[in-house]
């Protein structure tokens, strides 16, 4: 049977046929698939053209790089005719394989934005404020009140044949577009959150299917969003600004070559509308009664309505989303509805998720339905919201009394598993509400599976948490009144983000939000973006320069680096690094990062806990200086892959001081350390800061730190992520796998075996003993302790990076195995393709079953008694010398192999 190389998944900027893009310069990546053992690229052709028609024909006017050879798949920097606002770019790659087959690739394409600022013709428009004057049923905003949003329209002719039509649009707040009698995109809360005194983002759709000859009108909604809601736990709204406002620009190019422009200034029209008000935080009201009916048809009469007013353009820039845009990715039904009171009711949805419900319900016209929100149910099974703090998440309805009425709010979100019904004038049914899963759309990249189901749901819980926080950005919760980028919660749980979701894009943009954020002197943010300064908000002065939190900074574009072989990453960041590490060497010329701006926030709800933000103390100054010597390293060796071999040296030089300031400082002379922690421990042991000679007692002295707990952990945010890779790096995988499969308090399975569906914020967040602990600061939705996860796919089923390679164009399979689970799979779509590794045991035999994806190769190690043969069981006959063995390395036999699916049956005892 014939065995093809195919091509497949081509992508710009990590992106699937990108509109509107600002990279002058952007990347093209695709991924090689072949059923045939040994399959890899030789060469290949990129073809760019400026139509389908003219790519089809082989007339390629942007493009065609001939016959290049080489393996590269990923990141080729376009190199063609500089390209220009609007610019279609259609796409295709052509590859030959080792056997001089070739392979095509189905034509993709991007677009490019408006690249200057003199390509818009929109003027940014306000609301005239009389609108709210010619309705009853508005609220007018205030400071600590959400107010009406307004609907504004555009009626406009198009005079001829429609070959194209685009639409540019952003806004401050958040917009719904739509023209004629469609909604436009499948985007949710857009422009999405970013720094708006630095840059704004802009939406770019293909609308040809929606415009047509004649008479058309265009319309959007503006609600508040990050702009002008409620952000963090302020008590006020508007922490960037209290006016919305919308900027659009409809494109439309007609058969003859003429283009005409439809655009925002005064001859918009705005109204009040159904929406009586919308905020992030506090839900949305919606009352039926007041729909505009008819006001997507371009004959609708809008001579009631108040004008528009124009307001001057923003000082920030307006650029593109270079993530994925946020939408309702899945439905949820509820499990079971109860009755806990007269006419209330608790819907379960079986699941603690971001997003909304959709209510289907009847009844007379003025009916008020209340929608509340919460994670969890108190012991009477009535609704627990004591956790949300000053968060309504609370949504109303009310029906216009027209039969079966279906609704969602448009400008809210809550974080929930169950929700309380009232109001209703018959008893609901699971039919009532359906949950509505939202997130960013990312495309799930990593499974995980064992024979354990606790260890499946905690996998699960991860891929759960990183939905529900992986909203726009990495927050630290969806429910409460906070929903903020915090960068320790997000760089302590980057590398399990990127086994669960390819998050490389959603880390491009997040990370110039970082960097918005730094402080002239260099620091890195606590949070991002950062929110404008007010002196309301609590702390705000402080909130930068936190050990583990700041070097975010560092440490996600190394993650981003290392996952996907990004290199523009480090170069667009690579003065704000630099800027970093400069700024904690001047702040601290003894190597101790004592020093520290703000807050500190040391191993953060470690048990026992320490939550106290200003304060010093040797566990929290070890934490820190730990930090900047890792970030020291880490940065060499970025700075070296982009040939910057002088600054490489200065930042190694800089680790070599601040690792033999560690040592004096904290180093005793029998090896063990002045602070006696697991965290103190791992933090050494994985950033390299002790002497060779005393790791052994190092991690000795930490696995006697964890039987002194009874064979249980301590750490909190900064050391969870650490403490099973660096147990199992150092010869105690049986301890690694002890605290995995400890289910009582403290450890990951104790929330699962309470009936846990995402990662909870605390250990203690409930305990039988306890009950909940203190609202102040209890989400139950919050991942960073799930960063166990990924110990679960680089350890427990040993897909993990070459040291020397980044990106998985070389990999490694290095499982470690536990005879309490009879299996154990895991599979991650990398950016090379499909990598898995499994393991069985049958009877006194280990089997464990790889796939290698083309264009790749692997070390497999695999587990077997010294001195027992390893035997391959399924390699397909003609293909043996794919499989190359090169020794041993304690407990493993090492193969090398190239791109195919192997199993190796061993003797292991474990």
């Amino acid at each position: 049977m014939d065995r093809h190389t195919t091509v497949t998944d081509l992508r710009c900027e990590f992106l699937t046929n990108p509109l509107g893009i600002d990279d002058r310069w952007p990347r093209l990546s695709w991924i090689i698939e072949s059923d045939r053992p040994g399959a890899r690229q030789v060469a290949r052709r990129i073809m760019v053209a400026s139509s389908r028609r003219l790519l089809a024909s082989g007339r390629l006017d942007l493009w065609d790089t001939g016959k290049v050879q080489d393996d590269q798949t990923c990141h080729i920097v376009y190199e063609g005719r500089p390209l220009s606002s609007r610019q279609t770019c259609f796409w295709q790659v052509q590859v030959w394989d080792e056997q001089g087959q070739m392979a095509m690739s189905e034509p993709a394409f991007w677009t490019m934005g408006l690249l200057s600022c003199q390509d818009w013709q929109a003027k940014w428009i306000v609301a005239d404020p009389s609108y709210l004057d010619r309705a009853s049923h508005v609220v007018r905003p205030t400071p600590t009140q959400p107010g009406t949003p307004p609907w504004f329209r555009k009626a406009f002719q198009v005079s001829g044949e429609i070959m194209r039509a685009t639409l540019y649009v952003s806004a401050r707040g958040l917009f719904e577009c739509y023209i004629n009698d469609h909604h436009v995109g499948q985007d949710l809360f857009a422009p999405e959150w970013t720094d708006y005194n630095k840059r704004i983002h802009y939406r770019t759709y293909d609308v040809t299917g929606l415009v047509r000859q004649g008479g058309n009108v265009i319309g959007a909604i503006l609600g508040d969003g990050w702009y002008s809601g409620f952000v963090g736990w302020q008590v006020r709204r508007g922490r960037y600004g209290l006016q919305n406002s919308l900027l659009a620009q409809l494109e439309i190019e007609l058969a003859d070559g003429t283009r005409e422009l439809v655009v925002t200034d005064s001859s918009w029209r705005c109204s009040a509308g159904p929406i009586i008000y919308s905020d992030l935080q506090m839900g949305e009201a919606y009352d039926a009664r007041y729909e505009l009916i008819g006001w997507q048809d371009p004959g609708y009469d809008d001579r009631r309505w108040a004008g528009c007013l124009e307001v001057d353009w923003p000082t920030a820039q307006l650029v593109w989303q270079r993530s994925e845009p946020v939408r309702i990715v899945g439905q949820i039904r509820p499990v079971c509805v109860n009755q806990v009171g007269p006419g209330v009711w608790i819907f379960d949805l079986g699941q603690n998720i971001a997003g909304f419900v959709r209510l289907k319900v009847k009844g007379p016209a003025g009916t008020r339905v209340v929608l509340r929100h919460g994670e969890r149910l108190n012991p009477d099974g009535t609704l627990y919201t004591e956790n949300l703090r000053r968060a309504r998440a609370t949504d109303v309805y009310i029906l216009k009394g027209d039969g079966q009425e279906l609704w969602h709010p448009r400008f809210t979100f809550h974080g929930f598993q169950y929700v309380e019904l009232t109001g209703l004038p018959y008893p609901p049914d699971l039919d009532t509400v359906t949950g509505c899963v939202v997130h960013s759309d990312l495309r799930q990249t990593g499974w995980f599976e064992c024979s354990n189901p606790l260890i499946n749901r905690l996998w699960l819980n991860t891929l759960w948490s990183q939905k529900g926080n992986f909203l726009s950005i990495p927050t630290d919760c969806p429910q409460r009144d906070e929903r903020l980028g915090w960068t320790g919660d997000a760089q302590v749980f980057c590398r399990t983000a990127s086994y669960n979701m390819d998050v490389a894009a959603f880390f491009s943009k997040w990370m110039i939000d970082v960097e918005d954020a730094q402080t002239p002197e260099g620091v890195f943010p606590d949070t991002a973006p950062r929110l404008a300064e007010d002196q309301d908000w609590v702390g705000l002065d402080g909130l930068c320069g936190a050990a583990g939190w700041a070097d975010a900074g560092i440490i996600v574009p190394w993650t981003i680096w290392r996952m996907y072989g990004d290199t523009r990453i480090i170069e667009r960041h690579y003065d704000a690094m630099a800027a970093w590490l400069d700024y904690l060497e001047r702040a601290n010329p003894d190597g101790v990062r004592r020093n520290e701006l703000g807050n500190n926030y040391g191993d953060w709800l470690c048990i026992p806990s320490d939550t106290s933000f200003r304060t010093h103390s040797p566990m929290k100054t070890l934490l820190a200086t730990a930090f900047w010597a890792s970030d020291a390293a880490r940065l060499s060796a970025m700075a070296k892959a982009i040939g910057r071999d002088k600054e490489a040296a200065r930042f190694q030089a800089m680790f070599e001081r601040v690792r033999r300031a560690f040592q004096v400082e904290f180093l005793l002379p029998d090896g063990r350390l002045k602070v006696e922690t697991q965290t103190a421990y791992l933090l050494a042991l994985a950033f390299d800061l002790l002497p060779q000679d005393v790791r052994t007692v190092a991690i000795e002295r930490l696995v006697e730190l964890i039987r002194q707990r009874d064979w249980h952990l301590s750490t909190g945010f900064i050391g969870v992520g650490l403490l099973n890779p660096i147990l199992t790096e150092s010869g105690r995988a049986d301890v690694a796998w002890r605290l995995l499969f400890n289910e009582d308090y403290p450890s990951w399975l104790y929330p699962v075996r309470h009936g846990a569906t995402t990662i909870w914020e605390r250990w203690n967040g409930w305990t039988e003993q306890e009950g909940f602990f203190d609202p102040q600061m209890n989400s139950f939705n919050h991942y960073s302790l799930g960063s166990v996860g990924e110990w679960l796919f680089r350890h427990a089923a040993g897909i993990e990076l070459d040291q020397d390679v980044n990106g998985f164009k070389s990999l490694v399979i290095r499982p470690y195995p536990d005879k309490r689970l009879s299996f154990l799979r895991a599979r991650y779509r990398s950016i090379m393709g499909t990598i898995e590794s499994g393991w069985q045991w049958q009877g006194d035999d280990l089997v464990l079953s790889v796939r290698i994806p083309a264009n790749t190769q692997a070390r497999v190690y695999v587990p077997s008694d010294n001195g027992s043969a390893v035997v391959i069981d399924r390699v397909d006959v003609g293909y043996r010398d794919l499989v190359v063995p090169l020794g041993r390395e304690g407990q493993f036999s090492i193969f090398r192999v190239l791109a195919g699916s192997y199993a190796f049956r061993s003797m292991f005892k474990g």
